[in-house]
């Protein structure tokens, strides 16, 4: 056979291995480069050091709804490979997964070693070569081919596949090369919130509830958490991810408006109105009424000037109201965010009008592929931020490996 043409991966974290592991050994030669110690670092320590692989969602058109960028092009990536082909793609190499009770597809081992491994095997089974610590200064596009600025040498190869993430450096090296960046934001953060009803009440879950930011005209209903700095949980993660760009232009400060129940004030009073009914002698503060802890319910009576000791049939109408305020359409006021580190995900990344999705090949740049964090994607939590990699470096490989020698 004659010889090789050469692929550079640049970037060793999920993107640039799976496509590594896909491509076909017999033509190319491939060298990935990263610029740590250490490859797929973000596999590592992803789901809590699990790794949460993908989701069980099979029907692209659903799936696509958990990105609030990327989703009319990522249609036809999953309509090729989806997280069926995924867990297919493991488990014949020996990493049974399994799916949890929220959907999340973790494996069975609860390690994401065990990924990591598997990702790994393939690439050295093929002798692909694999350079840590190597930071890229430059891409340079030759007539024919690219050159490949390091620190210690220049490489020359026919193909290049991007799969950086998204830090500001890589985005300005693509930058360099032509392509537009649309300006990253943060995205999955929880908001920073100082008011009485959350003082001291870290960890207070609520599975059903309902947070909107009024401005904006948002809405999320969901599990929602207490932290120390103010709300957390599925409902608040998708709120920060649909509307991340807007969020960063009020600069994250907002007001939002909480009902902790998830059910209206009408429907609430008659629930609390029913209750009264039939325990008429009970104090208010032993009353169980809600799908709430204790300590949040004296919370919200304290905050509603509500004696725990009143006899539940004394409360008068005021008071009810003002119960039911607190609950179901309390106002909070948003002053900042905190991000997860080892989930940091940002919106923002390499304009997709200019990315052919069949192929995932630069518009651009021939010959120049792109995948992962570094484009203008991202998810909602519970692996599909994943997904979007293993997908996009799958159409790369198949791409590359149909190509006529």
């Amino acid at each position: 056979m004659q010889n090789k043409q050469k692929i550079t991966i640049i970037g060793g974290g999920a993107a640039g291995f799976f496509c590594a592991a896909n491509l076909d050994a017999e033509k190319y030669k491939v060298i990935i480069l990263e610029q740590n110690n250490e490859t797929l670092q973000k596999v590592k320590i992803s789901g809590g050091g699990r790794c949460n692989v993908t989701h069980a969602c099979f029907d692209p058109r659903e799936l696509v709804k958990f990105y609030p960028r990327g989703n009319k092009e990522l249609l036809s990536v999953f309509s090729k490979f989806q997280p069926g082909d995924t867990m297919d793609w493991f488990e014949t190499r020996n990493v049974p997964l399994k799916i949890e009770d929220d959907n999340r597809i973790f494996p069975q081992s609860n390690s994401s070693q065990s990924i990591i491994d598997a990702l790994l095997k393939e690439v050295q089974n093929k002798n692909f070569e694999i350079k840590t610590q190597s930071v890229v200064l430059e891409i340079q596009k030759l007539e024919s081919g690219f050159k490949i600025i390091t620190k210690e040498e220049e490489i020359f190869s026919d193909f290049v596949i991007y799969t950086t993430g998204s830090s500001p450096k890589s985005l300005k090296m693509v930058e360099n090369l032509g392509h537009r960046i649309v300006s990253p934001v943060p995205s999955l953060f929880t908001f920073n919130i100082k008011n009485d009803v959350l003082n001291d009440l870290m960890g207070t879950s609520f599975p059903n509830a309902e947070v909107s930011i009024p401005k904006l005209k948002m809405e999320e209903f969901g599990p929602l958490l207490i932290t120390h700095w103010g709300l957390s949980g599925p409902a608040i993660l998708k709120l920060s991810a649909w509307k991340a760009r807007e969020l960063a232009d009020l600069k994250y400060h907002f007001e939002i408006k909480v009902n902790f129940i998830g059910i209206d004030k009408e429907q609430a009073e008659e629930i609390f109105r029913n209750y009264r009914e039939e325990n008429p002698k009970k104090a208010i503060g032993n009353s169980k009424i809600f799908e709430i802890t204790s300590r949040f319910w004296h919370r919200i009576l304290w905050l509603s000037k509500v004696d725990l000791e009143k006899n539940i049939s004394h409360i008068n109408k005021q008071e009810l109201q003002k119960i039911l305020e607190n609950l179901c359409e309390n106002t909070m006021q948003v002053k900042g965010k905190s991000t997860f580190k080892d989930e940091f995900v940002t919106a923002g990344g390499i304009d997709l009008k200019e990315i052919d999705f069949k192929t995932m090949q630069s518009k651009i740049l021939e010959n120049f592929y792109i995948a992962g964090e570094v484009l203008n994607i991202d998810a909602v939590t519970g692996g599909f931020n994943f997904q979007a990699c293993w997908s996009e470096a799958w159409l790369i490989a198949q791409d590359l490996n149909s190509l006529a020698d």
